[in-house]
């Protein structure tokens, strides 16, 4: 049993974000605005929960104890290393939008680095997610154009879910001693190289939506540390609620 396997945790952090954003989309199976909606955030949860699947899968392998869903459903909430931006509530359609294009533009770069990692297992879970995180960047850039070119209403909501979600970007660019000790290994991604790219990406999908980008500090971080904001407790309360009221039921 390895707690501290740097590689260990740092497929941790990859996983969990992926496992909570993938836990917020499925909550809107059902009453998204249309079905095609409903079906399309659907569809890109589960790619997302593949991918938490295989990182936590990887991280449980090198710490050599339990499995994927021991970590899913057996952690507390400061056990969990997700991005802040990931919590968030899903709110309305435009802020799920926000934050999807936010995550997705950051998954993009990153999982294309990491499909150079010299970590064998950390390589081929990029190589395949990286598929699945460019179709998700082509849905959530089309609805932003749609909903900032549409009407005077949807424009101000599609404005002020990125000007409210924008103080959670600087966590996506932070990078610990370990994430730097392993990107000088040639084993991560080192999010502090994302940045320029990332933002270049943000204003394109923007200038077309003809949207603005957000003039706020960004300053939320902490969610790799295990401090969250209030909206992670709940979430994970009901996602872990069957596996806590059971523990080690088989099915």
């Amino acid at each position: 049993m390895n707690h501290h396997d740097p590689v260990a945790t740092y497929a941790l952090r990859l996983g969990d974000s992926c496992l909570v954003l993938a836990q917020r989309l499925g909550a809107w199976c059902g009453h998204a605005p249309e079905l095609e909606i409903d079906l399309a955030l659907a569809n890109i949860g589960l790619d997302l929960l593949g991918q938490a699947r295989n990182f936590l899968t990887c991280a449980a392998e090198r710490r050599g104890e339990g499995d994927e869903d021991t970590l899913a459903f057996g952690r507390d909430e400061r056990q969990f290393s997700n991005l802040l931006l990931a919590e968030q509530p899903n709110g309305n359609f435009a802020d799920t939008i926000a934050r999807q294009l936010m995550i997705d533009a950051w998954h993009v770069a990153l999982f294309s680095r990491l499909a150079d990692s010299r970590d064998a297992q950390l390589a081929a879970i990029a190589a395949k997610s990286i598929k699945e995180a460019r179709y998700h960047l082509r849905y959530s850039r089309g609805w932003p154009v749609r909903l900032g070119g549409g009407t005077a209403l949807s424009a101000a909501r599609m404005q002020a879910a990125f000007d409210n979600l924008w103080r959670f970007s600087a966590e996506l660019f932070e990078a610990d001693a370990l994430e730097i000790a392993l990107a000088g290994q040639g084993i991560a991604g080192d999010s502090r190289t994302l940045r320029e790219g990332w933002l270049a990406e943000m204003a394109g999908a923007l200038a077309e939506a003809e949207l603005t980008v957000p003039q706020v500090p960004s300053y939320r971080t902490g969610g790799r540390r295990g401090l969250h904001t209030e909206h992670l407790g709940p979430m994970l309360a009901e996602m872990q609620y069957l596996q806590r009221s059971y523990p080690g039921q088989q099915w």
